[in-house]
């Protein structure tokens, strides 16, 4: 026992305070940098802020510099707003001259309550995602594997896309819900749903994916075998897989606080993710300091909150290194799960071939808004461009960022949560920070670059990796086999190759998969925001973007991109399930 409890997780409670501190703390002098990494005179960016239609004189730019101290350094303006919060007093705003500390709780209220509602949303349709697998395992009677595809047809679907979708068709032509604005609980139903739909079918394929391996284990056998009723067996084997997925709420669902940038524009909703991204393009340092820390203790508090709920729902086997391992048991591959992953690779390449032999620069403002013909299949925008052509171009490069963005994301998370007591702390900081916020560092110091919003996704783009990682991890050497290989003479690196690594690698390829879609539109809103691709290069992400306003006007637009990062999901989560099928 004393050998299990060596590989057992122990209580490391100094060494996460310390990582968040230091993790929380990198980042406010990071945020603190902002103005002077930027490379552009700040008091002209408040300036511009404050009055758009006027051009700064110097004499108005220097009484700004010596109103704000901006020549007093970073670090010192750092020092003198700690020393502020220590007495609850976060500053005046740069642009607006009012305190800061009303402003961040009241656009905090307004996202909590938003996060809220998106996590209702979330939680009702990731039940909805493993219901069927719920009621046939629950009954033994789960033999066939599934391709996950509505997940990744959901999983996929843009957020802004579907905010647009629902505020137009839900808000303005029929009138059921308010389109804008934040008046009461009415007007949190559309963007409630545009936020937690695709973030509940990304963690409803994720527990999808585990269900089987709970009812394949000899207690759910036994339960079956002496008539338990089937609800008793389901709420058992989700209890059993919930502890896996729990960690992926603080990267997908308590993230919107900071990261529902776009819905809460469409929305006109005034909620931190807003204010933050307003005050960071503003150079409003106090602002955006003031929201920083808000989202770092929002995620820490949440960080903690779910670790705690883990504990508890997995109990003494846990602590006692008597976890059974989850092991997912070989299921038949339905037949008709090739045929649509060759019909999602033979769209996708007829896609970029008829693409190709087109020119997606072309701009013809006589046939801008076009709809489909044999002349142009997929319309044009507003430009006069052909949509395919554009979609043909961009198709290489889009998947071939993505990819490399999701490999090298998806790997430094498994490193990190491989040693989770050290990855603890920044793993709950980073994991609410907005790529926007990312994206404004990164591009102060290497300038706007598709590659400098690369970075930025990969700087944010790890947490939910890691959160995962770590959590599987600390199941695994809780599990009986682990000790068991231990008492055996195994050493760590034997560990690490035939335990930790094969129980981590595929849920995690898994997660990376479903996430792939987010990726291409998390890159594509930094584009439209200046710091990544830059127009008129084509790219399928930053063509949602570009087209978004037209979306009413001319539907087309927007459904041929956003169909393809449908297919783009499909296609990648349905060939993962052929290659476990083999595996098995």
């Amino acid at each position: 026992m004393a050998i299990a409890h060596r590989y057992a997780p122990r209580s490391s409670a100094g060494r996460s305070a310390a990582g968040r501190v230091l993790a929380g703390a990198a980042l406010l002098t990071a945020v603190a940098m902002l103005p002077w990494l930027s490379g552009s005179d700040p008091a002209r960016a408040v300036l511009r802020a404050r009055s758009a239609d006027e051009a700064p004189t110097p004499a108005q730019l220097t009484a700004v510099r010596e109103q704000l101290g901006l020549d007093e350094g970073p670090l010192a303006h750092l020092a003198h707003w700690l020393g502020g919060l220590s007495h609850g007093d976060a500053g005046v705003s740069w642009v607006s001259g009012e305190p800061v500390m009303p402003q961040v709780t009241t656009a905090l209220s307004v996202s909590l309550t938003l996060m809220l509602g998106a996590f209702v949303v979330t939680a009702l349709v990731a039940g909805l995602v493993c219901a069927r697998t719920l009621f046939l395992g629950s009954r033994r009677r789960l033999r066939r594997d599934r391709a996950g595809g509505t997940a990744a047809v959901l999983a996929a679907l843009p957020k802004f896309l579907l905010a647009s979708v629902l505020a137009t068709v839900c808000g303005v032509w029929w009138g059921w819900f308010p389109s804008s604005g934040w008046e009461g609980p009415q007007s949190m139903v559309l963007p409630s749903l545009a936020l937690g739909v695709p973030s509940g079918a990304m963690l409803g394929g994720i527990l999808d994916q585990a269900l089987p391996a709970a009812f394949h284990e000899p207690w759910a056998r036994t339960a079956y075998a002496i008539g338990l009723p089937p609800g008793h067996i389901a709420r058992n084997a989700l209890r059993r897989t919930l502890p896996g997925m729990l960690p992926q709420l603080l990267p997908t669902v308590v993230a919107l606080v900071g990261g529902a940038v776009a819905v809460e524009k469409i929305f006109n909703i005034p909620g931190l993710g807003r204010l933050a991204l307003e005050a960071a393009v503003a150079q409003d340092l106090p602002v955006l300091q003031t929201a920083t820390l808000a989202l770092v203790l929002l995620g820490v508090a949440a960080g903690v909150l779910i670790r705690a709920l883990r504990h508890a729902l997995l109990g003494r086997p846990l602590r006692d290194g008597a976890l059974p391992a989850l092991h997912r048991p070989p299921l038949t591959v339905p037949r008709s799960l090739r045929w649509i992953t060759a019909a999602c690779a033979l769209a996708l390449l007829a896609l970029v071939t008829a693409g190709l032999l087109r020119d997606p620069l072309q701009v013809d403002t006589a046939a801008r808004l076009l709809p489909p013909s044999l002349e142009h299949p997929l319309g044009t925008d507003a430009l006069g461009r052909d949509l395919l052509a554009r979609l043909g171009h961009g198709a290489l490069r889009t998947a071939a960022v993505a990819l490399a963005v999701t490999a090298v994301s998806a790997l430094t998370g498994l490193l990190l949560g491989m040693a989770p007591r050290a990855g603890a702390g920044p793993t709950e900081v980073v994991s609410t920070l907005p790529a926007v916020l990312a994206g404004l560092l990164i591009a102060g110091v290497t300038g706007p670059s598709v590659w400098g919003a690369a970075c930025a996704v990969c700087v944010v783009g790890w947490s939910p990796y890691a959160a995962q990682t770590a959590a599987l991890v600390e199941q695994e050497r809780a599990s009986g086999h682990i000790a068991a290989s231990v008492a055996l003479g195994a050493g760590r690196l034997h560990l690490m190759r035939r335990h930790l690594l094969p129980a981590v690698v595929p849920p995690l390829v898994r997660n990376a998969l479903l996430r792939l879609p987010t990726t291409v539109l998390v890159l594509a809103s930094l584009g439209f925001l200046g710091l990544g691709e830059q127009p008129p290069t084509p790219e399928w992400g930053r063509l949602l973007s570009e087209n978004q306003p037209y979306a009413e006007l001319a539907p087309w637009t927007v459904l041929g991109p956003a169909a393809a990062l449908v297919v783009l999901s499909v296609l990648a989560v349905t060939g993962s399930v052929q290659g476990r099928g083999k595996g098995a």
